[in-house]
C-alpha cells in the first residue's frame, strides 16, 4: 500500500474543489502504468458528486463486523492489518506469497473515481486509490486450466465478531471469470480519498469491480486462487435464487424482493428523487463485450 505523508492527505472540502472537473467532462482517464482506465461518466444522472468521506466510511455492508450499516465503523476500529500476506495459488506454475509491504513497493496506487452500486438499491461515487488486479495477477503464470479466479477473505472471529454467527459461510469467498478479473477496471483497492483504506472498507486490501453489485468485491483478502471450475461465492451459498455468480448490474432484472430499476444516492437529501439505474452500472461501453451472446436475465 502506498504510504501517504500528512501533507499528501487532502482535506475533504479542498478535495471536492480539486475534483470538480468531474462535473464538466464526458470522460477522464486515470494515469495507470499499464493501461488507461476510464473514470466515471459525468453524463450519468448519478455521477456528478463525490460521496463524502464520512458517508463512505460509516455506511457499510461488511457482515464480518455486523449486519447493520453502522456496525463496521463501530466494530472494526481495532482490527489489526499488520502483518498481512496474500497467497496467489491454484492453477499457476508456482504459487507465491506476497506481503502488503511488497505490494506497496511494487505497485503504485492511483486515483480511480468509480461508482459503487449496492444490490439493496443505493449507490456511492468513491475516489478509490488502487491499481488493476491484472498487474498483481501478472506475478504468476497461469496454467491452461485457469478459467476463474476465487477470492478468500480473512477468517478471524476473535477480531471479527460477525464471523461468530452463521450469517454466511465463512470465510467470505467471491469469484470472477478470468477475463473479468483481467479487465483493467477490476481494481485492487488500497485506499480512498487519498488516504489509506479504512478497516471498515476492507483494509488492507480489497477488490472492486465497478460494473457489478458491491457484494462481489471481497474485502480483507488473504488468498487469490486460480481455478478451473466456477467457484461458489458466499452469497450464492446463502441464497442462490437471489445472488447469481455474475451479479452484473442489470436494472431489467429485479431482485426477488425489490426492484433494481432505480437507486438512492447516499449523501443526498432523503427526500431527493431516486435515479435510474444504469446497465452495467454505467460501464457498458467498457465491459458489455465480455458477455456477448449471454442471456443476462438468466446469468444474473
Amino acid at each position: 500500500m502506498k504510504k501517504f505523508k500528512n501533507s499528501e492527505i487532502t482535506p475533504e472540502k479542498i478535495y471536492y474543489k480539486r475534483r470538480s472537473f468531474v462535473k464538466s467532462i464526458g470522460y477522464s482517464l486515470s494515469a495507470m502504468t499499464l493501461c488507461s482506465v476510464p473514470l466515471i461518466k459525468a453524463n450519468a444522472s448519478n455521477s456528478n458528486n463525490l460521496t463524502s468521506y464520512k458517508d463512505i466510511t460509516t455506511y457499510n455492508n461488511y457482515y464480518e463486523f455486523g449486519t447493520s450499516k453502522s456496525d463496521p465503523y463501530i466494530n472494526a476500529q481495532n482490527f489489526k492489518t499488520k502483518p498481512w500476506n496474500i497467497t496467489i495459488e491454484g492453477e499457476v506454475d508456482k504459487p507465491i506469497n506476497i506481503s502488503m509491504e511488497e505490494i506497496s513497493n511494487e505497485f503504485t496506487s492511483e486515483e480511480r473515481i468509480l461508482r459503487l452500486r449496492c444490490v439493496e438499491g443505493w449507490s456511492m461515487i468513491i475516489p478509490w486509490m488502487g491499481f488493476s488486479l491484472s498487474q498483481l495477477l501478472s506475478k504468476v503464470n497461469f496454467t491452461s486450466k485457469a478459467k476463474f479466479v476465487e477470492f478468500e477473505s480473512v477468517y478471524d472471529p476473535e477480531q471479527m465478531k460477525g464471523q461468530r454467527y452463521p450469517v454466511l459461510n465463512w470465510p467470505y469467498k467471491e469469484g470472477l471469470r478470468l477475463d473479468e478479473a483481467m479487465h483493467p477496471l477490476t481494481t485492487v483497492v488500497t485506499g480512498l480519498y487519498n488516504k489509506k483504506l479504512p478497516n471498515q472498507n476492507g483494509a488492507p486490501l480489497r477488490i472492486f469491480i465497478p460494473w457489478k453489485y458491491g457484494f462481489k468485491s471481497a474485502k480483507a483478502i488473504v488468498k487469490i486462487k486460480l481455478v478451473e471450475k466456477m467457484p461458489t461465492s458466499s452469497w450464492m451459498w446463502a441464497s442462490p435464487r437471489e445472488y447469481g455468480f455474475y451479479s452484473n448490474v442489470n436494472p431489467n432484472v429485479d431482485h426477488p424482493r425489490w426492484s433494481q430499476a432505480t437507486e438512492r444516492i447516499i449523501g443526498n437529501n432523503i427526500f431527493s428523487p431516486r435515479v435510474k439505474t444504469l446497465m452495467f452500472n454505467g460501464y457498458g461501453e467498457e465491459v458489455a463485450h465480455l458477455y456477448n451472446g449471454m442471456d443476462l436475465k438468466k446469468f444474473f
